[in-house]
């Protein structure tokens, strides 16, 4: 090898090492930078170029956006159902859009400025609108109706909404004495290498939605939503957002601290005269059964007898007009379907309720699809509004919870306690006039665990809650035939199963299985028997409804008591 090609050898290998020190050199630069140079990298929120104008709620963006700016502002009614209120109802057919509140019956016709509030007309400053297939709702209704606060961005359009209840958690953007144009960044994640949304400017409002290690999850009022450092940031203004005052129903008030003690006055064909009734001692509310649904479009026949009223308020009593829909399933399936008849139906009950002068509406529907339990609650919450206004108590009597179709699942129990002053429940039957066994009508365990299955898997306020007693009972007839044991039976009062006993000289056992005293006898081959509903049997509900602090007790039906049951049960009171 000569000089010269050893010469230049020694020069690639220099020229090697030189660019293997760049590459090094370069690559620990870029570690460096990686490792301490924060990132400059500007980019948009996702939702830039997709929503015109998003709309957030505690810093998360939901799905629709706002249109209309200002007093003009809408919110689509998906996201209101969603965020709100999920019981606004919209049906298409009349185009009709339906709020409640407890205070309110809101009625609004998709783009007319004339709607109603509890039924009078009131003009709006802007109609609900359909767009694109969604409807939109105005803001300021939102507001005024639910106590929301909503603050739209003029610059991003970005349209954020606060509940009431929601707390508010707020910092600033510090200030610099060392740098003129200063700005703190934005950023996506919580790392100095993450990308910058937005370079913020001293004074900046952010409300601070998590905090995690030394960074703040933010949201400005902008919309936009990333992590700021806390050391760049400043104590701000920490607030809840005012909740409405709670409505107390002021027929219901003036129960406060008093149990009721109710029995329903069954109606058939004739109304009893009050002069044969008596005194009833205890008793602080009758329910007669005047009232009931007659056709699909809502309208109710009345058997009401203002003699007995009179009467009744003679005796410091309340009257609970009872209305039913009388267990047609097919008529009250139609009278729910829509607002036009259910409004019928409200509108006629508060007239009566007006003419009769009563105190309060019981509601009694029964033998119920449970594809119409929805409009049967939507019904009572268009009721309740309405019913305040005239002053009336409002109460719903439901069954004990079970899988039976047509007399218990259509009850959204929950729901329904949202919108009434009283829940009845109608602690019977167990064994029902079909039975293909004996047994109680209402044992005492089995009552116990129907109430406190609504208390608790339905949320119910225990002085919300009434307790349905039957003052009746059924005679059980057990004939064996073919080796198999037939039954039947037939319901009884009080009296009538007092004068069995007395007639037959039997000796009443009490049943601790049921709570209840228990006879049997055989007659013309058959065996007979009776779980008895007498003072024993009283005595231990009344108890049963106090220890659980309930807000009283309802009996079905006056004609079957004795005396002695109403000497019983006005122990409720004390």
């Amino acid at each position: 090898m000569s000089r010269r090609e050893v010469h230049a050898r020694h020069r690639r290998k220099g020229r090697g090492k030189w660019w293997l020190a760049l590459i090094v050199i370069v690559a620990g630069a870029y570690w460096f930078s990686s490792q301490y140079l924060p990132n400059r990298e500007h980019i948009d929120p996702e939702w830039k170029g997709t929503y015109d104008k998003p709309v957030f709620i505690k810093g998360e963006i939901l799905d629709g956006t706002a249109i209309g700016q200002g007093d003009g502002l809408k919110l689509p009614l998906p996201i209101v159902q969603s965020v709100v209120d999920p019981n606004i109802r919209y049906e298409q057919d009349s185009q009709t859009v339906i709020l409640t509140t407890p205070k309110k019956l809101v009625l609004l016709k998709t783009d007319e400025k004339t709607g109603k509030i509890n039924n009078k007309p009131v003009s709006l400053r802007f109609a609900p609108e359909e767009k694109d297939g969604v409807l939109y709702l105005p803001a300021h209704l939102l507001e005024e109706l639910y106590g929301m606060e909503i603050h739209e961005d003029a610059g991003s359009g970005s349209v954020i909404l606060m509940k009431p209840g929601e707390s508010l958690e707020h910092a600033s953007v510090r200030e610099s004495s060392r740098k003129k144009d200063f700005t703190v960044p934005l950023r996506e994640d919580g790392s100095i290498h993450s990308p910058i949304l937005e370079d913020m400017k001293p004074g900046t409002k952010l409300r601070i939605l998590d905090t995690m290690d030394d960074w703040y999850h933010v949201q400005l009022y902008n919309g936009y939503t990333g992590f700021v450092k806390q050391k760049d940031t400043v104590a701000g203004e920490n607030r809840v957002v005012p909740e409405l005052e709670p409505v107390l129903s002021p027929a219901k008030e003036k129960w406060h601290s008093k149990a009721i003690n109710m029995t329903w006055e069954a109606v058939y064909q004739v109304a009893p005269k009050p002069s044969s009734i008596g005194k009833l001692p205890g008793v602080n509310v009758v329910s007669p059964t005047w009232f009931s649904l007659i056709d699909g479009k809502g309208n109710v026949k009345s058997k009401a007898d203002p003699a007995y009223v009179k009467w009744a308020h003679g005796q410091g009593m309340q009257v609970w007009g009872l209305f039913s829909n009388s267990f047609e399933p097919e008529l009250t399936t139609e009278a729910l379907s829509s607002f036009e008849n259910r409004m019928t139906t409200i509108l006629q009950m508060l007239h009566y309720a007006q003419l009769y002068d009563l105190d309060g509406i019981n509601i009694d529907y029964e033998n119920v699809h449970t594809k119409d339990g929805p409009n049967l609650t939507q019904f009572m919450r268009e009721l309740r509004p309405l019913a305040m206004e005239y002053g009336l108590v409002v109460s719903i009597d439901v069954t004990p919870k079970s899988n039976s179709e047509m007399w218990s699942a259509f009850l959204d129990r929950r729901a329904l306690s949202e919108s009434v002053d009283y829940i009845i429940l109608m602690a019977y039957d167990e064994h029902w006039a079909a039975s293909p066994v004996s047994g109680s009508v209402a044992s005492l365990p089995w009552v116990r665990s129907s109430v406190t299955r609504i208390l608790e898997e339905d949320d119910v306020s225990p002085d919300q809650l009434i307790l349905g007693i039957p003052l009746y009972t059924r005679v059980w007839t057990e004939t064996e035939k073919d080796g198999q044991v037939e039954v039947k039976s037939k319901a009884i009062g009080m009296k009538k199963a007092q004068d069995i006993i007395k007639e037959k000289k039997l000796s009443p056992k009490l049943s601790e299985e049921t709570g209840q005293n228990y006879v049997e006898y055989k007659e013309d081959g058959a065996l007979n028997r009776i779980w008895l509903e007498d003072a024993e049997s009283l005595t231990r509900r009344v108890d049963l409804a106090q220890s659980l602090g309930l807000a009283g007790v309802a009996t079905w039906t006056r004609g079957f008591a004795s005396e002695q049951a109403w000497e019983v049960l006005k122990e409720i009171s004390k």
